[in-house]
């Protein structure tokens, strides 16, 4: 360790850069409590399994923790209670300044964390320093914004007036996804936070580590303690947060199958929900585009964090003019993707998240060959030549050709890295087909025609559209779906409407006039 550092994890020094070749992988093990309540590290109070956490590129297990059970879950939301009594009575100015501090004490570890990511979920250390970027972004953009939270004044006849109070809910949960743990906290936590909140995270079972390190800075950067608890479990942890009657909201990012039953037990107690669920999203190539950028941004929406992010456009639609250029094309930089241990500087492409989510992948690729797709390149199981790695959950990108639009690697989300090209002649029959579908999430066009690229993102059914790039996130702009891909915005200032409520107040200032 250099002189001076300090360590947020035993056996990761905290790291200044990086070399060029790894010297964690295959090393780390987990020594510490995942539970945090009350500012600190804890077991919890109860529980009645344990899972086991892996390294996704060597498929070792590193560590176990015990999912929390209703006790803990109750302790929890009593410390979270505490906390947001005296948050919630903060200045917005007060509450800047603390979210300012953790913003920059993420940015100042962004390396640590993002090390720290990659061990634990496998994406590329390029991949994990973005996303700790733009968790720090987030925090402070909500800093920016606790300063600035206002009603409205409304002037009333006769002198008398009215105003609104934004106030916030009280204790949320944010319950999160593998694929991007500590920015999906963040991205939870910042707003209801800047609103006066306070939360209670459950990160997905398969990445409990780095949302504690987030739990840690916050505390740092002085909130109060209890203000931001972690609770590690499964699917009966997060039954005990969604049922239980001092929780005022529920954030969850996840598939769609288990946002139907956070909704249906926030139904129970009316609790608000915000749900961000899956997708197969669109991708819409034209013939006009400029080919290179087309085939990056293909690469973009289809390879990022090995495929498993949900708003990737996994059905790409190539304008039948250029479908064979095209497709050699992006068959040919795929096969140059990087493929190996994700703490190397060069790659590109780490495992998978697990082997029973590997081999669900592979299953759809073997179904769409039996469907009548082509494997163009790719979809095997990939072993590295790094002896360590053999055991890692690897597969090759792949791309389907001769697709259509009724096959299962059409029509489900997959959620790893599969690309399935389809083509079409029409502008109306491209967006005909592209909303052809029971998800919402995202969709994008390639085109020099600007006219044409605005008219189609008005006509897709989705929430978040780009024209000429993809998977571009700032965290100034909303983000959500439409239909089954879930509801509420998370990101830019609509995040406010979503943990905060209005009271209304009306000032008589004369006499009181009355019927009786």
């Amino acid at each position: 360790m250099l002189p001076g550092s300090k360590s947020l994890l035993p056996g990761l020094p905290r790291l200044f850069g990086f070399a060029a070749m790894s010297s964690v992988t295959g090393t780390y093990e987990l020594q510490e409590p995942l539970n945090y309540r009350g500012g600190t590290r804890v077991q919890p109070a109860d529980g009645n399994h344990f899972e086991e956490v892996y390294e996704p590129a060597t498929g070792r297990v590193i560590g176990k923790f015990l999912c929390s059970g209703e006790k803990e879950v109750n302790l929890a939301v009593q410390s979270a209670q505490a906390a947001f009594k005296i948050w919630s009575q903060k200045s917005g100015m007060e509450r800047s300044t603390i979210l300012l501090e953790a913003a920059r004490i993420i940015r100042e570890r962004r390396e640590e964390i993002a090390k720290m990511e990659t061990i634990n979920n496998g994406k590329s250390l390029l991949e994990a320093l973005a996303d700790i970027d733009v968790s720090w972004q987030c925090v402070q953009y909500y800093a920016g914004l606790a300063g600035s939270l206002a009603g409205q004044h409304i002037q009333l006849p006769g002198g008398s007036f009215a105003y609104t109070r934004r106030e916030p809910l009280g204790v949320c949960v944010g319950i999160g996804a593998w694929n991007y743990p500590f920015q999906i906290a963040c991205w939870k936590s910042a707003p209801a936070l800047a609103c006066g909140n306070a939360m209670i995270f459950k990160p997905s079972p398969f990445t409990p580590i780095s949302v504690v390190l987030l739990a840690e800075i916050y505390s740092e950067a002085g909130v109060p303690k209890g203000l931001f608890n972690v609770t590690q479990g499964g699917a009966a942890t997060g039954q005990f947060l969604c049922h239980h009657p001092n929780v005022a909201k529920v954030s969850f990012t996840g598939s769609v199958p288990t946002g139907i039953k956070i909704m249906e037990m926030a139904a129970k107690g009316i609790k608000p929900v915000t749900l961000e669920l899956g997708g197969k999203s669109p991708l819409i190539i034209f013939s006009d585009c400029v080919l290179e950028n087309a085939v990056k941004g293909a690469l973009m929406a289809n390879f990022l964090t090995q495929g498993e992010v949900c708003c990737n456009g996994t059905r790409v639609f190539v304008q039948r003019e250029i479908l064979s250029a095209f497709t050699k094309a992006v068959v040919q930089q795929t096969q140059n993707i990087k493929i190996g241990d994700p703490l190397l500087e060069d790659t590109r492409m780490g495992p998978l998240i697990n082997r029973p989510h590997l081999e669900k992948v592979l299953s759809f690729i073997k179904q769409a060959k039996e469907q009548g797709a082509e494997v163009l390149c790719g979809g095997e199981p990939y072993v590295p030549d790094d002896p360590k790695l053999q055991n890692g959950f690897y597969m090759s990108p792949c791309i389907l050709g001769n697709c259509e639009d009724n096959m299962t690697c059409v029509k489900e989300e997959i959620f790893g890295p599969v690309m399935s090209i389809l083509p079409f002649d029409s502008e109306e029959e491209a967006l005909e087909r592209a909303n052809s579908t029971r998800f919402g999430l995202a969709g994008g066009v390639f085109t020099r025609d600007i006219q044409r690229a605005h008219r189609v993102v008005a006509g897709l059914q989705a929430g978040m559209c780009f024209i000429n790039n993809y998977n571009i996130s700032p965290v100034e702009l909303p983000f959500g779906g439409y239909k089954m891909s879930g509801f509420g915005r998370e990101n830019g200032e609509a995040a406010i409407g979503y943990y905060s409520q209005l009271k209304t107040v009306c000032v008589e200032m004369g006499d009181v006039e009355s019927v009786f």
